[in-house]
């Protein structure tokens, strides 16, 4: 597949060479590989260059659909990455979200710096996100079964994107340890007040 995805790169690095600066019978060359036609191939190294329109216009034909078909077999791959989260995250009931999604709050939630409790708060609106994006997507595929990957696209990526930020939070969420340099809520509370007080 990189061998065939290298290929394709150089016929896009040949389409955007300058018309007049194109070499025609490299073109007659990509054409014989991407048709495997003989005999068109020697017709056109007769006088590639009078050729000209012909090999740019059927070289850029195969080039749209072999990105077209790259393009298709990345959006299936990532619908499959897509399918795995729905499984993950929409399994279960769908009426109540928050119920199953405090599940997962620490014992020591209160007790955390902002940031850390941020991360929670936060991830509970991706989670709601998730469920939004995915129910377009369930909805897209069910009006259009022929749905262009154009159009599921973008709610993939989303969806992809949402579920590292995710993980990445709860990754952070709950393995923070709290350091020794830092006081407890109610310590810090009253060293400011010392320090006030001092200043008085």
């Amino acid at each position: 597949m990189a061998t065939d995805n290298k290929f394709t790169e150089l016929i896009k690095q040949w389409l955007d060479t300058p018309a007049d600066e194109r070499d025609y019978s490299v073109g007659a060359l990509y054409l014989l590989k991407l048709s495997g036609n003989q005999i068109m191939y020697r017709n056109l190294m007769a006088n590639p260059n009078r050729k000209a329109e012909f090999i740019e216009y059927n070289i850029r034909k195969y080039y749209n659909f072999r990105v077209q078909a790259l393009t298709h077999a990345q959006v299936e791959e990532m619908q499959k990455q897509v399918d795995v989260i729905a499984q993950e995250h929409f399994s279960l009931e769908e009426n109540n979200p928050a119920k199953d999604f405090k599940k997962g709050k620490r014992d020591d939630h209160d007790d955390l710096p902002d940031d850390i409790q941020a991360l929670y708060v936060e991830n509970l609106s991706i989670v709601q996100r998730m469920r939004e994006v995915h129910l377009k997507l369930r909805s897209l595929s069910t009006e259009d079964s022929t749905c262009p990957d154009s159009e599921r696209y973008p709610f993939l990526k989303e969806l992809i994107e949402l579920d590292k930020r995710l993980h990445s939070n709860w990754e952070q969420y709950d393995h923070y340890v709290g350091t020794q340099s830092e006081f407890p809520k109610e310590e810090k509370k009253a060293t400011k007040t010392k320090k006030k007080t001092a200043k008085k």
